[in-house]
Parts: structure tokens; sequence; C-alpha cells
């Protein structure tokens, strides 16, 4: 179990990361190097997993004292993500850091930069998290490669932006700028009157304001690409949300079509390399009604929809997001199974009366290819990613009918 310390504790110097200049270029062997995580939720405990079973010591910074990573890295330093003294706790244990949480301040990238190797880097990371910049980016690779566009968009930050709301964006969908995630600072808008309201809601925030489109379906793209621009990618997931948080996500052939497929695979990777990444990078598709494809979002790190990839593919994100950090080769994931994936929230954890329960786990582990991963989180609350359901098998059919059988055990509505 980790040592949780406080941003002053003595830390043992785990590694010698060197001059970055020198060290950029360096292979960091399995089993030779501390790896660093900024942020301590599930993403990260994965992370920490797959790091160590490759022979890594991870070191986690984060400001949860029972985070889940933080419970299972070799050292947790509990303190906020923009500590001083944490931060150089942890450049001097590790020779490699990387984020799980996209809202990490892109600040405490930056006081690691030159100091140990960074898989994404500050910049990136920071347009990811300003959805204006994030659209402009978007934008621009669909016009330099005729690749996947965003849907029109346009920023709102000023009264007179207000003003100048052409009438083709609404209906729309209003977002703050910043520090949106799991459908939260988001409001659907129909007219004028209530576009002004939902600003006025979200406290006059930077916001942007995107056209409501006819929407079919949801996809996303997990890519990998190194520091030497080598990149690949996992297979299409198509996506079920529901409240603006994933409920499923289903990885077979024929998900999509083989066309969208391609096409979104190879928007995903234009927008890796616009943005000079390395790192693991998910980018998240609208399918319109016309089977056009539009680009939504994109996430610095390993996403949900990934987590199959676990339990279905010879090399998982995780993996691959510690392949990136270290240097490592990047083989092109192969899936050797159909999979269905759950999101298990917090509201499996009650009755329909809203009583507290235990899930009925022995009847969820007989179903055949079932997949239970728990993130070690105390309380159970609605819309709280409690942990994962991968069911895998030899088709899609079984992979759904395994699932579904699994979703009416735990009280989740079928998909």
């Amino acid at each position: 179990m980790a040592r949780a310390e406080g941003a002053g504790g003595a830390l043992h110097h785990l590694a010698s990361p060197g001059a970055m200049s020198a060290a950029a270029s360096q292979l960091l062997p399995p089993g030779s190097a501390t790896l660093g995580m900024l942020g301590g939720g599930q993403l990260g405990r994965m992370f920490c997993h797959a790091a160590q079973t490759m022979g890594y010591d991870v070191v986690v910074l984060d400001p949860d004292a029972h985070s889940p990573a933080g419970a299972v890295a070799q050292r947790h330093i509990c303190a906020a993500w923009d500590d001083a003294a944490a931060l150089d706790a942890l450049a001097a244990s590790c020779a490699a850091v990387s984020v799980e949480f996209e809202n990490v301040p892109a600040a405490a990238l930056q006081a690691l930069a030159g100091r140990c190797r960074l898989a994404p880097g500050a910049a990136a990371v920071a347009i990811a998290q300003d959805r204006r910049r994030e659209k402009e980016l978007f934008a621009r690779c669909a016009r330099q490669s005729s690749g996947v566009p965003p849907a029109p968009f346009m920023s709102i930050a000023s009264e007179a932006d207000l003003a100048a709301v052409p009438p083709t964006l609404l209906p729309g969908v209003l977002k703050t700028a910043r520090l949106g995630y799991d459908g939260k600072g988001q409001a659907r808008v129909r007219s004028r009157t209530a576009l002004a309201d939902a600003w006025e809601a979200l406290g006059r925030a930077p916001c942007v304001l995107e056209q409501m489109l006819p929407l079919a379906a949801e996809c996303s793209v997990i890519v990998a690409r190194g520091a030497d621009g080598q990149c690949v990618h996992l297979p299409v997931q198509r996506n079920t949300h529901r409240a603006g948080i994933l409920a499923a996500s289903e990885v077979y052939e024929g998900n999509v079509p083989a066309a969208l497929a391609q096409q979104a695979q190879a928007a995903a990777e234009d927008i890796a390399r616009a943005l000079d990444y390395s790192g693991v990078l998910c980018v998240e598709f609208f399918i319109l009604d016309d089977d056009s494809l539009i680009v939504n979002e994109m996430a610095p790190r390993p996403h949900n929809s990934g987590h199959y990839s676990i339990n279905a593919c010879d090399v998982s994100q995780f993996e691959l997001q510690v392949r990136t950090l270290a240097g490592l080769p990047l083989p092109a994931p192969s899936q050797h199974s159909a999979a269905v994936m759950l999101n298990l929230l917090g509201q499996v954890w009650f009755d329909a009366s809203g009583q507290p329960r235990t899930p009925p786990w022995a009847q969820v582990l007989a179903l055949p290819g079932a997949h239970l991963h728990l993130y070690g989180k105390r309380e159970a609350r609605a819309g709280r990613k409690m942990g994962h359901l991968t069911f895998t098998a030899a088709s899609a059919q079984q992979a759904r009918r395994q699932a579904l059988r699994a979703a009416s055990l735990l009280g989740i509505a079928p998909f």
C-alpha cells in the first residue's frame, strides 16, 4: 500500500531523471525508473497497475488522502496539484510524468518541464482545457487535411458576442470553455432568450455555443503517439451516454460503418500530430443522421470508453500510456474478443427505493465473459464512477446478450 505524504514529507529518491535535454530521446527500460502521475482517480489507478506489471514504481500526486491511485502507488504525495513543494518532490523522484485528469493545471506540467519527461506536455493539455482553443484546433485540422470538422460554433464571452450569434447556431448547446466534463457546465438553448439566460446561469463565464445537430450515434478513438511521432490507435468505440455520462461502450467489427471508422481514426491521428502530442489521447465524435461525422471533444489521457481494452485487446490503453511515457515501442493494438463495457455508477449500490444495497455480484460474475473492475472508492453516490464491467465473447451478439443480462441485474437501463 502507498504511503501518503504531505508536500514537505521526505521522499526517497527512486530514480535519477537527469537533464531533460538528454533524457528526451532515451528509453526508460522496464524496471529501471519511477514514473509519476498527476491525479489520483481511477485512470491513475489503472495506469499504476499497468506500470507495475512492467516493473516500474509509481508516485502519485493528488490532494485526496484516499485517492484510488494513491492507494496502489508506491508513493502518494498528498497535496494540491499546483503545490510547488509537491511538484519538486515529484520531479526529484520521477523520470517521467503523465496526467489522468484533464483539469490538472497546465501550469503544474509547465513547472515540471525540463526536469522530467512529460507525456502529454503542458501546451497540449492547455488546449484541451479550453473548448475555444480545442474547437479552433479541430477546425484547422479539418481545413488542412480535408478531415472531420467540429459542429458550427462561436465563442461567447461578452454581451456583444451574444448579440452577434447568427440564427443558424440556434438551437444549440452552450458549454463553458473551461472545467466542463461528464455533462457539467452545459445547457441546451433554443432561442436567444434561452441563450442569454443560460449564459447568466453559467456565471457569464467564457463559453462556446455549438449548433445542435441531428445525432444518430456517438463514437470515440483512442490514439497513442510517441515522442518520435509513431502513432497507433485502438478500434473505434461506439458509445452510449446518459445525462452526459458514458453508460456503455460497444467494440466489435461493424459497430460503426467501416468508412466512418477509418475517417475517425485518421482524424484523431491528425489532431495528435497537430498538437505534436506525446501520450494517450481520446477524441470523441458524433455520427449524424446523414452518416457524416463531426468531432466533438478530446481528452489528453486514457478514457472511460477505452477500459474494455484491458480485457479485449493484446495491449490496453494504460499499457500504451506507460509505453509512450517510457519511450518504449508502440505495437498496433489488436482486439482479440468482441467487447461491451458497462459503466458502474454509484446508483448501482442503491435499490429502487433509494436504500443502500450490495450489488448482486455473484449473479453478475456467473455470466460468461464478465470482468469486474472496481476503483476502491469509499462512498457510492449517484453519478459517481465506481467501476466498470466488461463482457468479452467470440461474437458481438454474445457480448451484448451477457451485458444486457448484467444491466438488468444491476438496475442499469438497456442500451
